[in-house]
């Protein structure tokens, strides 16, 4: 029984480790595959050095993505990092405005913006005389 022992320990690890390595990389794999085989023509993407484009044209290998108005690259399947989905895109930046103008909305009635603050310090007495003191004159 003491010989098992030690091989018992060596199995428990090596079992961690797939658990916490090996099965969620495959898993990530796994989902970078089907993402790319998704890909279609007029898709939003991000490619994997953060560039983002819209697919204008596909091919086993490649993948042509405008990234600016007349500019078009080519670049393999492996380089889309993710799809972007424009329905969800479009409700974050709507949450983003009303979060803004919500923040702008508690500035003004608190009146004390950054810009009354500039005032304050504008209208403070400023000398260059060392021998003046603050409300003697």
């Amino acid at each position: 029984m003491k010989q098992i022992v030690p091989w018992l320990w060596i199995l428990a690890i090596a079992i961690v480790f797939w658990l916490l390595f090996v099965r969620p990389a495959s898993r990530r794999q796994a989902e970078t595959a089907k993402l790319q085989r998704s890909i279609e023509v007029g898709d939003e993407v991000v490619l994997t050095s953060g560039v983002f484009g819209r697919v204008v044209e596909l091919t086993d290998d490649h993948v042509g993505v405008e990234i600016a108005a007349g500019v078009v690259i080519r670049v393999l399947r492996g380089a889309i990092g993710s799809k972007l989905d424009r329905d969800a895109e479009r409700a974050d930046d709507q949450t983003d405005d009303q979060t803004d103008d919500q923040t702008d909305d508690q500035t003004d009635e608190g009146g004390d913006t950054p810009a009354a603050a500039d005032d304050t310090a504008a209208t403070a007495d400023t000398t260059d005389d060392p021998d003046v003191v603050d409300g003697e004159d």
